[in-house]
This record gives structure tokens, sequence and C-alpha cells, in this order.
């Protein structure tokens, strides 16, 4: 499609035509569960004094982020979400989930208090 017919609005200065679209989520090729360093930690900031566990450090693609993700909750029995490269689960499960994900393989460590 010429430039002049792209209706193109605000630009970065990168040409990307419609029918390409850039790559989602390009993570390196996955790493063995027990070679990534998993962190947990406990959140309240900006949550209205909610408690929010988030599990960073995961270096799997999206698809497989979102299957851990129900998995995890369907086992405590709670709500959450992806958000970018984090998981949150509502509530406080710093315990199971570190018991969860050394059961997967994986080397959780806790952080904060």
């Amino acid at each position: 499609m010429p430039e002049e017919k792209s209706k193109l609005v605000y630009s970065t200065g990168k040409f990307i035509s419609r029918k390409e679209r850039p790559v989602e989520d390009s993570v390196k090729p996955a790493l063995n569960p027990s070679q990534q360093k998993v962190i947990i930690r406990l959140d309240r900031k900006q949550r209205g004094g909610k408690s929010v566990t988030v599990i960073e450090g995961l270096l799997i693609p999206a698809k497989d982020r979102e299957a851990l993700l129900k998995r995890l909750k369907a086992g405590l029995g709670a709500g959450g979400t992806v958000k970018s490269s984090s998981l949150e689960i509502q509530g406080d499960h710093c315990d199971a989930l570190i018991t969860a994900l050394a059961n997967m393989g994986y080397r959780p460590k806790r952080s904060g208090g």
C-alpha cells in the first residue's frame, strides 16, 4: 500500500503496513523451569487496600502464561489476570504459590516481607 493512502494518524518513524502485524510477545526460547528465577511478592499499592500476589520472572510465551494462570487460579479458588510479563492473583497466596510452583519445577523466591 502506498504511504499516501495509509491514513496514518501518528507515527514514530517506523512504517508498519496493515497487512503486517508486529510480533506480540517475542520471548527467547523457553528456558527450563528450573533455570528460571521466579519472584513472588505481595502488593497492596494503588489497589484500595486490597492484596494481590504478583508472580514475576516467568520466561514463557503468552498463551502458556495464561494457561499457567488459569491452573493456579483454579487451585487457589481466586481471580487473577496477566499484566504485561507478570501474573496477578487476588489475595495473599504467597506460600501456596511457592509450593505449587516448586512442584511444577520452578525455583520460586519470595520478595518483600
